[in-house]
């Protein structure tokens, strides 16, 4: 019982003291409140769709378009995976090395950033290694089905989109980055997205009959003959682009393909 009497009278006289002091014009220290966990970042509100039919790369900013460039893409052979995905890095300056155990690359060397002859061009924009968009050293093939699976730019659109991922992906950087990058085309850069953008990749109607009409002759001539080209060429396809066949030298560009 005594110690109840002594506890409550230590109470008391805690709370006699604060209004003495309240009285007497004191400022009573507040209690601090706990840190608040902080709040995860809001999805980005850009959003890239690239049409592989229209042959087309919209930008979308908060619904709106922001807007339209053309693109290149994959060969009927070659042809540009369909899906969504989400933009997790812009590689400046990119380096290129040709895919190992491809007939097309047999005679191809590895170019360096900045190399004339880079199929990358000046950007990447990537979002499912090996596959990128990515600027071109050949800008009379955007618009046209003439590359390995990969969405080509002209250099100057996609340096543009780029830049517009980087805003709103939360890797912002001012105008100084961006000029000592052009400077020194010699140099690889590396830009994470922390906030990463959507983008969906999808054929237009009418390609996706083109499309469906190859796959049904392929599985018509593979019935008569016991095995199916258009199958056979799909599975070396994504044999060829699985991750662990696909993933880069350190240091090295992310897209081996153009």
């Amino acid at each position: 019982m005594t110690r109840r009497l002594m506890a409550a009278a230590v109470a008391a006289a805690a709370v006699l003291g604060a209004c003495g002091a309240e009285e007497a014009g004191e400022a009573v220290p507040a209690r601090e409140a706990a840190p608040a966990a902080p709040a995860p970042p809001p999805p980005p509100e850009l959003s890239l769709e690239v049409d592989v039919a229209a042959r087309r790369l919209t930008v979308r900013q908060g619904g709106q378009v922001a807007g339209t460039f053309p693109v290149g893409v994959g060969r009927p052979d070659w042809p540009t995976q369909n899906g969504e995905w989400t933009v997790t890095q812009v590689v400046w300056n990119p380096g290129w090395t040709p895919p190992p155990d491809e007939e097309w690359t047999k005679d191809e060397e590895p170019k360096d950033p900045g190399d004339p002859d880079n199929p990358l061009g000046t950007v990447q924009i990537v979002y499912d290694p090996p596959r990128t968009i990515h600027g071109t050293n050949q800008p009379e093939s955007v618009g046209s089905a003439s590359s390995h699976g990969s969405i080509r730019m002209r250099n100057e659109d996609a340096e543009r989109v780029a830049r517009m991922v980087m805003e709103a992906g939360g890797a912002s950087r001012d105008e100084t980055f961006f000029a000592e990058v052009r400077a020194n085309r010699t140099r690889r850069v590396e830009v994470p997205i922390p906030n990463p953008v959507a983008i969906r990749v999808v054929n237009g109607a009418e390609n996706a009959d083109a499309v469906e009409g190859e796959a049904d002759s392929g599985d018509r001539e593979g019935a008569r003959s016991g095995s199916s080209p258009a199958s056979s060429d799909r599975q070396r396809r994504e044999a060829a682009s699985s991750p662990g066949d696909s993933a880069p030298p350190p240091g090295d560009s992310a897209h081996h393909d153009h």
